[in-house]
């Protein structure tokens, strides 16, 4: 998804800047910044190019942790110019560039460039910041969504888990807990079109949703694997499934298993 922001990022920032090309950076193992997306005139001297803190307008971007412009790439003292030969290359010289940051970690730089020399306007570093923050606010999002899927995978994987103790638990204070646990645990009730499985059939599908075997399944849930093979066929022919995946993913898509 990083990829799709980027080139998305890169593309806005040259339609609404009118700088001649736009191109972005992603912090990749090393601390080092890979140049790999980009949109509008480049001879592909760019693209690959690993830059390392410190160096570079890109370089110094990482160090300060904002944005900086360039009137003149080749001839700034503002720089270190180790990557010369590569600007000369694509012939660039106004250029400005800013941090994309998630959190308070920048992950990557954005920029805008010319191919003539002279002051970057107000125009420019307004889109260029623009697109920086909206760039940032999406990889923030993506990596929220990241961590909110790795949770909710942990509930269901323990979800599973009460379930098949509480199918195999004739303890009355145990089950009382689990009960109890249960309703933080287990999915919003289904919808009232949803199909109907038995309650026994559901802890069935919770572990085929997690991938077991139906020798694992029968382990879990202290049966055997004929009475586990029994469920699947009723389950699969409820919800008009073919397979254990389709019967998994449609038990999700209607409520019935988290």
């Amino acid at each position: 998804m990083i990829d799709t922001h980027f080139d998305a990022a890169v593309d806005r920032l040259r339609a609404g800047s009118g700088v001649t090309l736009a191109f972005g950076g992603v912090m990749t193992a090393g601390r080092r910044l890979t140049l790999r997306h980009f949109a509008g005139q480049s001879v592909g001297a760019l693209d690959g190019v690993e830059l390392e803190a410190g160096h570079g307008l890109g370089g110094k971007v990482l160090q300060v942790n904002r944005t900086v412009a360039l009137d003149d790439y080749m001839r700034t003292p503002k720089i270190s110019h180790r990557y010369d030969a590569i600007i000369s290359a694509e012939g660039l010289r106004a250029m400005i560039a800013a941090p994309v940051v998630v959190g308070r970690t920048a992950v990557g730089v954005l920029y805008g460039a010319m191919h003539t020399a002279g002051h970057i306007g107000d125009r420019v570093l307004d889109v260029l910041t623009l697109e920086a923050g909206v760039l940032g606010q999406d990889l923030a999002v993506d990596e929220a969504r990241r961590d909110a899927d790795r949770l909710r995978e942990d509930v269901r994987q323990t979800y599973t888990r009460l379930r098949a103790v509480a199918a195999r638990s004739d303890a009355p204070e145990l089950m009382s807990v689990l009960d109890s646990m249960r309703a933080f645990l287990e999915p919003a009730a289904p919808m009232p079109s949803a199909p109907h499985v038995t309650a026994r059939e559901r802890d069935v599908l919770s572990l085929v949703a997690l991938g077991r075997s139906n020798i694992a399944i029968a382990e879990e849930l202290g049966l055997t694997v004929s009475t586990v093979k029994s469920y699947m066929k009723s389950i699969m022919a409820t919800l008009d499934a073919s397979t254990r995946h389709e019967a998994a993913h449609a038990a999700r898509r209607a409520g019935l298993v988290p």
